[in-house]
């Protein structure tokens, strides 16, 4: 009766989420008495997950599964609990578990709590808290059913080594056709060097860089950094960045440990997305832009003077604590 997760992984390579996720079932298992499993979907070095607590790994390989497919991943999801008998499943809040959670709590008839940012408040009854009004504000939720889903907040526990002995297992769920009754016609993937799913530092642009040739000024500073570039709503809309970097309540929402805008005024919609943002930094022109009233540090001035001189003093400040 083991607390099941699923361990995200792109291209066979496990996501920074899944350590996350796994971090916080370990910690909830020790606290119920049991163990954690995970399952996980052609992916490849499995046996990092024992770092983070997971003490069994159910391995699914099928070429059918290659593209994230939510209603059939969240069957295969059904079939794991069903097999471990799962009280508890424990998902992330990437865009993909985002689609994939309320099919999954829909097949097992079970409760679920979205946004969870932290361990549960109590167990019996179980108890969490969440976020919500888009990080403004936080509520406790009390799932009653038999069986738990929750969506754990991206960046809202950490990540924690807790070592375990770690047993893998293939498990090869049943498939029917109509679990693929959905198709993907295409993928759309950033051309960041850092996805923005993994980063912990983020730097954004906006219409403020006035046109895509100079978006190699987002890209420096990034580079320095070793973080995603991101873009808002209007410079993908205007086709300067690929839609894939739109960050925002209507493109990705980030939670990273640092948010950096550069020329973005700061709609509701895209602060909405990037509130639970840890630390927000914004460089704007204009002193009266919305974006100052949520930021943590604000740099009224021009970014083509100020992120030249920020990107200079980083490489000297790197290279003396080199």
């Amino acid at each position: 009766m083991s607390i099941l997760i699923y361990a995200e992984s792109a291209e066979g390579k496990l996501k920074k989420v899944a350590f996350e996720i796994a971090s916080y079932a370990k910690k909830v298992a020790e606290t119920l008495g049991t163990t954690v499993t995970a399952l996980t979907i052609n992916s490849d070095n499995v046996s990092e997950l024992a770092k983070y607590g997971v003490d069994k790994v159910l391995k699914v390989t099928n070429d059918k599964l290659a593209g994230f497919n939510a209603k059939a991943y969240a069957d295969v999801i059904k079939q794991a609990a069903q097999q471990e008998n799962t009280k508890l499943v424990v998902l992330s809040s990437s865009t993909d578990s985002i689609y994939l959670s309320p099919l999954v709590a829909v097949n097992l008839e079970a409760g679920y709590a979205s946004n969870v940012i932290d361990l549960p408040v109590n167990t019996a009854p179980f108890q969490v808290k969440r976020n919500a009004f888009s990080n403004k504000a936080f509520n406790i939720t009390e799932i009653n059913t038999d069986i738990k889903v929750i969506g754990l907040a991206k960046n809202s526990y950490g990540i924690f080594e807790n070592a375990s002995t770690l047993t893998e297992e293939v498990f090869s769920p049943n498939l029917e056709d109509n679990d693929f009754d959905i198709k993907t016609e295409s993928i759309e993937k950033s051309s960041g060097k850092v996805s923005i799913a993994d980063a912990d530092i983020v730097v954004s642009g906006g219409r403020g860089l006035k046109g895509p040739e100079n978006w190699g000024l987002i890209e420096d500073l990034a580079a320095v950094l070793g973080a995603a570039t991101a873009c808002s709503k209007p410079v993908s809309d205007l086709g300067w960045r690929p839609h894939a970097e739109h960050v925002g309540q209507t493109g990705k929402p980030v939670a990273t440990n640092l948010y950096i805008a550069i020329g973005i005024s700061g709609a509701i919609q895209h602060i909405a997305g990037i509130n639970a943002s840890k630390v927000k930094v914004v460089i704007n022109t204009d002193p009266e832009a919305p974006f100052f009233k949520v930021a943590d540090y604000g740099i009224v001035g021009d970014a083509f003077d100020v992120v030249p001189r920020l990107i200079e003093k980083l490489k000297a400040f790197k290279a003396q604590n080199a």
